[in-house]
C-alpha cells in the first residue's frame, strides 16, 4: 500500500486529500500551461468540494513562496558548492530552475495548502 493514506501521497500525486483516489486537476500534466491550475470542482471519486470558500487558494501563495525559496537554495548549493560555478552563473542556474519548475511549484503549493484543511478518510477509498 505504501504511502497511500498519508498527506505526502496526496501532495506529490495530486490526488484528493480525502480519498486519495480521485485526481484534483483536470489535466495531470502541469506543463500544459493553459490548464496548469484547472481543478475539478469536486473529487470525481468521493465528491468532496475542493474549493471550500471563495479565494481559498490565495493562501497557497505563501506556501509557493516557501517552496520556491527551498528550491532556489537547493539550486544554489548544487551550482555553487558542488559544480563550482561563479556567482553570476549560479544566479542564472537559480533563475532557470525556478522558471522551469514554476508549474510544478504552483501545483505543489496548492496540494500542500489543501492538505492543511482536509484529512484522509479510509472509508471513502
Amino acid at each position: 500500500m505504501g504511502l497511500k493514506g498519508t498527506k505526502i501521497y496526496s501532495i506529490f500525486t495530486g490526488k484528493c486529500p480525502v480519498c486519495h483516489t480521485g485526481p484534483m486537476y483536470k489535466n495531470s500534466n502541469p506543463y500544459h500551461f493553459s490548464q496548469t491550475l484547472e481543478m475539478h470542482e469536486h473529487c470525481p471519486h468521493c465528491h468532496v468540494k475542493f474549493k471550500i470558500e471563495p479565494s481559498f487558494f490565495y493562501g497557497a501563495m505563501y506556501v509557493s513562496y516557501a517552496v520556491g525559496v527551498a528550491i532556489a537554495v537547493a539550486a544554489f548549493i548544487i551550482a555553487f558548492f558542488f559544480i563550482g560555478l561563479g556567482r553570476l552563473h549560479t544566479f542564472f542556474v537559480i533563475m532557470g530552475t525556478l522558471i522551469v519548475l514554476l508549474p510544478v511549484i504552483l501545483r505543489l503549493s496548492r496540494n500542500i495548502w489543501i492538505n492543511f484543511f482536509f484529512k484522509f478518510d479510509g472509508k471513502k477509498v
